[in-house]
């Protein structure tokens, strides 16, 4: 995870790759900017509470929290699973961000306003997208956000999610490793309407707008960027189901 002090605004974002969250923090700190890079848990409790109030110490507020910490655990059946793998999941992709809820609410409700983010997925809206135990802590996340908004109801502080479809990410990259030797690449993300999977770039810039002024009444919203996958059931055409 890093924080970020750009202009007015203290972001909070966690992450799962080790050397991601350093060169992130160097590329802002060489750009101008002022950022720290820690490692943290994003299901244990301690740390979550850890690493808000390092922010506010630091930074002297927190404006902007990205839950966007997950992990997939495969695409393994039911035989191949356990309840303590269950739990694993459980605990960082829908623990994790009801935890960065809870202690980022304990600083944008005295203040008044903030933004969090968190990172659901289509695997979440209907199955297709990803293993049981995964797919059912991104639905949880779904939920998380539309029941906390009307908890924390005129607060002034705002909590949405994203919902990216495929995207090239390190934990997708065994699938295109896959695909790649065999030369199928250009079929990965073929059954969303753009026909093509997409880049980390384009879930930042949905995250930025949430985060932004310009989403000042967004709220509570689930927002796919998935090149369409998710209006649909996907098919295969000329074909129907």
């Amino acid at each position: 995870m890093f924080r970020v002090r750009s202009g007015q605004l203290t972001i909070v974002q966690y992450i799962c790759n080790t050397t991601l969250v350093h060169t992130t923090a160097d590329a802002i700190n060489n750009a101008g900017g002022r950022a720290i890079s820690l490692m943290k848990d994003a299901s244990s409790e301690t740390e979550v509470e850890d690493y808000i109030q390092h922010t506010v110490r630091h930074f002297g507020g927190l404006d902007i929290v990205f839950a966007n910490a997950s992990i997939s655990g495969g695409l393994r059946l039911y035989d191949d699973l356990t309840a303590a793998d269950w739990m694993r999941i459980l605990q960082v992709n829908l623990i994790g961000p009801f935890l960065a809820i809870k202690y980022a609410a304990r600083v944008m409700v005295p203040q008044g306003h903030g933004s969090i983010i968190c990172t659901a997925l289509v695997a979440g809206l209907r199955s297709g997208a990803g293993g049981p135990p995964y797919s059912a802590s991104k639905a949880g996340v779904i939920s998380l956000v539309q029941t906390s908004v009307n908890q924390f109801a005129g607060t002034g502080f705002r909590i949405n999610a994203i919902c990216p479809g495929l995207i090239e990410t390190d934990m997708t990259a065994p699938m295109f490793d896959a695909a790649r030797p065999r030369g199928s690449e250009r079929k990965l993300g073929q059954l969303n309407p753009l026909r093509r999977y997409g880049v980390p770039d384009e879930i930042a810039q949905a995250a930025l707008f949430l985060a932004s002024d310009d989403a000042s009444y967004v709220n509570g919203q689930v927002i796919a960027v998935d090149g369409g996958l998710s209006s649909s059931h996907p098919v295969v055409p000329g074909k129907q189901a």
